[in-house]
């Protein structure tokens, strides 16, 4: 990262200096702002950044923190103890998710650092129209109006989603759904939004909790009141060599990821989804804004 940035509240003193860190990311919006937000506050902190985002696949840019291609990114609770870790069952509790990913992948060489509010988990969500004419608010009304309407409860899904475990499929057994297979249709994840958006083929759509077009499209997410989908709670994952060499990491880090939440994070991919910004710019900004960096040297 070539930014000419400097210490705001965070890396006085340039605690990483002299420090050669590399990020990394998976290949979607948010994950990649969340990736320039970590190199721009290792730049900010003194150290000389390699930008190695964008990199397709959950299982690349874990393997690349794993064996130290890179040192770092922010991955998800739920994806660790799942994907990675190999676990059916999510623990519903947050913070134990993290504590139990944490404890767990340390024989992988990997530390978790405190985890962030942010928790891009699925939901589903519908339109204002459609709000006020069945008056759902929770997963429990959408089984509910189910058993009354079934044909008031059609779906517009990823192919994805109507088949994981953590999809659709298990959703339905925690609610005791029956959802007709012929209310279910399947389409990419941008043609999920405008569809349910329109709220004509389908009166629900499968979202993430922290899309920015959620907001931009007037949509409203569904409580789920039975907390069936896992915790993605969004979190420094660190190779175990590298903090050890730059302990420092994990006090520069704390106070940004501790400002992360679903409504910041549903700002800046918004401001890259819906206003077709620089992920790059949009992480500088954001810091910037939040005093964490300062533009220029010295």
């Amino acid at each position: 990262m070539s930014d000419d940035v400097r210490p705001g509240t965070v890396g006085r003193g340039l605690p990483l200096k002299g420090a050669d860190l590399t990020v990394t990311s998976k290949e979607f919006t948010e994950n990649i702002v969340l990736g320039q937000i970590m190199g721009l506050v290792f730049k900010a902190a003194g150290a000389t950044v390699i930008d190695k985002t964008n990199i397709q696949g959950t299982i690349g840019a874990r393997e690349a923190v794993r064996t130290g291609t890179a040192d770092g990114m922010y991955e998800y609770t739920g994806t660790g103890w799942i994907t990675h870790l190999g676990h059916v069952e999510p623990i519903p509790d947050p913070r134990r998710q993290w504590a139990a990913v944490r404890d767990a992948d340390r024989r992988n060489g990997i530390v978790w650092l405190p985890q962030s509010r942010l928790n891009n988990t699925y939901a589903l969500a519908l339109n204002a129209a459609n709000e006020r004419k069945y008056r759902v608010r929770t997963l429990s009304d959408v089984a509910a109006l189910l058993k009354k309407d079934p044909g008031a409860v059609t779906l517009c899904v990823e192919n994805e989603f109507a088949t994981r475990n953590d999809g659709l499929p298990g959703m339905a057994r925690a609610y005791g759904m029956s959802v007709p297979s012929g209310n279910v249709r399947r389409m990419t994840g941008g043609v999920v939004y405008t569809e349910t958006a329109k709220g004509a083929s389908c009166t629900f759509g499968e979202v993430f909790t922290t899309d920015g077009r959620i907001k931009a499209m007037g949509l409203t997410v569904l409580a789920d009141d039975r907390h069936f989908f896992p915790n993605y709670n969004a979190a420094p994952e660190i190779n175990a060599r590298s903090i050890a060499r730059h302990p420092q990491i994990a006090e520069v880090l704390a106070p940004v990821t501790a400002a992360l939440d679903n409504a910041v994070a549903q700002k800046l991919n918004a401001e890259v989804d819906v206003k077709g910004q620089d992920p790059h710019q949009v992480a500088k900004e954001w810091l910037l804004r939040e005093g964490f960096i300062k533009e220029g040297g010295g």
